[in-house]
């Protein structure tokens, strides 16, 4: 009888929890394009956003309740080279950005992996 009950609660906090509305990662890779998603209620200006901290790409504004899309290819490092998404794997994702009242902004994805998100590295 207790393992039922038990099992019924387990069934029922993963239903729970499956359903939860969770928000998206306001930093969304999608084959060759990443996608900005600004669901706050301020502008970010002064937006920079960088891959592996080589490659960057620049934004004046990014509205509030908005959306930024931006092909990978157009990342390009101080040495004028472009982000090359099918020889290049991507290690760091951020974005830095400012309010309008001037507080810094900074996102990071995690773009960790297997066993490396965890903590473990391969032995």
């Amino acid at each position: 009888m207790r393992r039922a009950l038990w099992s019924a609660l387990g069934v029922a906090a993963l239903l729970t929890v499956a359903c939860a509305d969770l928000p998206p990662d306001p930093l969304q890779l999608d084959g060759g394009t990443l996608t900005v998603d600004n669901r706050t209620p301020d502008d970010w200006k002064d937006v920079e956003i960088w891959i592996n901290r080589y490659f960057r790409v620049t934004v004046p504004t990014i509205a509030a309740r908005s959306r930024f899309q931006v092909p990978l290819n157009a990342f390009v490092s101080g040495y004028s080279q472009r982000f090359d998404i099918k020889h290049i794997v991507i290690k760091d994702l951020r974005l830095t950005a400012k309010q309008p009242d001037g507080k810094p902004i900074t996102i990071v994805r995690d773009t960790r992996v297997g066993l490396e998100a965890l903590g473990r590295k391969n032995q």
